[in-house]
């Protein structure tokens, strides 16, 4: 039994991480250029409502390093266990552990990521699902 659409959502759910990873890597790149950040900011619209204090300001960044951490991690290890999961997909070696393998990153990087990654999520869900669902034909001989 060919297994392509599997594969092929399992492939759209991996560049759907890879997006999310390069939105972490952004998160990481803004927390590091804080000098930029602070001159929008402070000299951007002249808008007395965007005005921030220093505590704030340095919380903010905080936060942006660690959710961008937490994403990019994240991401990486959707990733990575996607294609473990194709790889036991191709020729129909294990479809029963790739398919608990792709529900299983599905929602452990949904609920870790707080929702960022719940798009490519769906598409490692209906893929886990198809592998767990999908049985091979059997012949009848008489």
């Amino acid at each position: 039994m060919k297994r392509t659409a599997e594969i092929v959502l399992g492939i759209i759910g991996a560049l759907g991480y890879a997006f999310m990873a390069a939105i972490g890597g952004f998160m990481l790149w803004m927390q590091n250029n804080r000098d930029l950040i602070e001159t929008e900011l402070t000299t951007g619209t002249g808008d007395p409502t965007t005005d921030f204090s220093m505590e704030e300001f340095e919380a903010a960044m905080d936060m942006l390093g660690a959710g961008g951490w937490i994403v990019l991690i994240s991401a990486i290890a959707a990733i990575v266990l996607g294609i473990v999961a194709m790889v036991l997909l191709k020729g129909n070696k294990k479809p029963v552990v790739a398919g608990i393998i792709f529900i299983a990153t599905a929602v452990i990087i949904s609920i870790t990521t707080t929702g960022l990654g719940v798009i490519a999520g769906i598409f490692y869900l209906i893929a886990g699902i198809m592998c767990l669902v999908r049985k091979p034909q059997t012949t009848l001989e008489m």
